[in-house]
């Protein structure tokens, strides 16, 4: 029997969001001190419900706003549901707000290190890996300056390195193939076909429908937090793009 490494069972996920914009705390104190600050709920997921079974890849398709990303923070314990419950077996690398964990004052080889100790990764580890990071980033000119002077581009290609360097159990993409020029994305979703095929469990995010028919086993469509449909990638692939008037 194939082991499930992700169980989602009726999860619903509300956001409370002020009537107002409140541009400081200030504001959202004396607001609530008058009594007037109100919320309105947001239903980001609506009873959601599905498992992935271990080395299987599943895209997560729909709208801006449909509740992908949620998913996916949901997932990997960044949000905790309104209710059902999500279950995880194995260690989970999260690609999802590259180089948020980034010190803008240090270099891009101390980032290294305190990137990849928030992932999780042991310094010896980080050692043992520091040349392939760097190399594979394409920043060695540039790794003993401060990252403040980083490209956008620059700073993702590097954070992607320090995420993909692990061999993850559960692996969590939110559009990471975006990430620098046309070449650098080749090869990170050449790195992301390597993960997959050394056994990671992977939920991926993207609006590139052919990136999503070429790695995905299973597919989510999701539309205002609801599950329009879950099964193989080309059965809802075609109802996706028949829906949404996409030729192909």
């Amino acid at each position: 029997m194939t082991k499930n490494m992700i169980e989602v069972r009726n999860v619903t996920m509300k956001f409370r969001m002020s009537d107002e914009p409140l541009n400081s705390l200030k504001e959202v104190f004396t607001t609530a001190v008058k009594g007037k600050l109100k919320f309105n709920e947001f239903l980001a997921l609506d009873d959601v419900t599905f498992d992935l079974e271990k080395g299987k890849t599943l895209g997560l398709i729909g709208k801006n706003g449909a509740g992908k990303s949620t998913t996916l923070k949901l997932i990997s314990g960044i949000l905790k549901p309104t209710s059902g419950t999500i279950r995880t077996y194995g260690n989970i690398v999260p690609m999802l707000e590259l180089g948020a964990g980034f010190d803008l004052e240090l270099t891009g080889k101390e980032n290294i290190y305190l990137n990849g100790a928030i992932l999780g990764y042991s310094k010896e580890y980080l050692e043992s890996k520091y040349d392939e990071i760097v190399d594979f980033a394409e920043i060695r000119d540039f790794i003993d300056m401060p990252i403040r002077n980083y490209s956008s581009g620059m700073m993702a290609r590097l954070a992607f390195s320090i995420a993909s360097v692990v061999q993850p159990e559960i692996l969590i993409v939110d559009e990471i193939l975006a990430v620098g020029d046309v070449a650098f994305q080749e090869k990170s979703f050449n790195r992301m076909k390597e993960l997959m095929s050394g056994g990671a469990t992977v939920l991926f995010v993207s609006h590139d429908l052919e990136k999503i028919e070429e790695m995905c086993d299973k597919v989510i469509w999701l539309d205002h937090g609801k599950v329009v449909m879950f099964g193989d990638t080309d059965e809802v692939c075609a109802e996706y793009k028949k829906a949404q008037g996409i030729k192909g």
